[in-house]
C-alpha cells in the first residue's frame, strides 16, 4: 500500500488564508493539515479557505478533522470555508449529515 500524500500550500493576505489542497485526507494525513491550520489560527485572519480542488480522497479521519478545524476557527473568530469540493465529497458530507456543520462555497457558474 502506498502511504497517502498530501500537500498543503499556504498564500496568506491581509485578511484571508487560502490552503490549496492536493492528495489524501485520511488518518495518516489529517494531522499535517491540523498543523498547518492551528499555525494560521496562531494569528487568526478573518477568513481561511480551504481549497479542496485537488483531494481525491477523504476518510472518516480527514472528515472528522475539517470539522473539528472549522470549530477551532470559529472559537478564534475566523471563518473557515471548503472551496472546490468534489462531487464525491459532497455526497459523503450529505451521507454523513455533516454538509450542515461546514461552510462549503462552490462557485457555480450563473445563468
Amino acid at each position: 500500500m502506498d502511504r497517502a500524500e498530501l500537500s498543503i500550500t499556504l498564500h496568506r493576505t491581509g485578511d484571508e488564508a487560502v490552503l490549496r489542497l492536493a492528495g489524501e485526507i485520511d488518518m495518516l494525513t489529517a494531522a499535517q493539515l491540523s498543523t498547518v491550520v492551528n499555525e494560521v489560527l496562531a494569528d487568526p485572519p478573518p477568513k481561511i479557505e480551504l481549497d479542496l480542488g485537488g483531494v481525491t480522497f477523504c476518510d472518516s479521519q480527514g472528515l472528522g478533522t475539517l470539522v473539528v478545524l472549522s470549530r477551532k476557527a470559529s472559537h478564534a473568530q475566523s471563518l473557515l470555508v471548503l472551496t472546490h469540493v468534489g462531487d464525491f465529497l459532497i455526497r459523503v458530507l450529505d451521507i454523513t449529515g455533516l454538509r450542515s456543520a461546514l461552510m462549503i462555497r462552490n462557485d457555480q457558474p450563473t445563468g
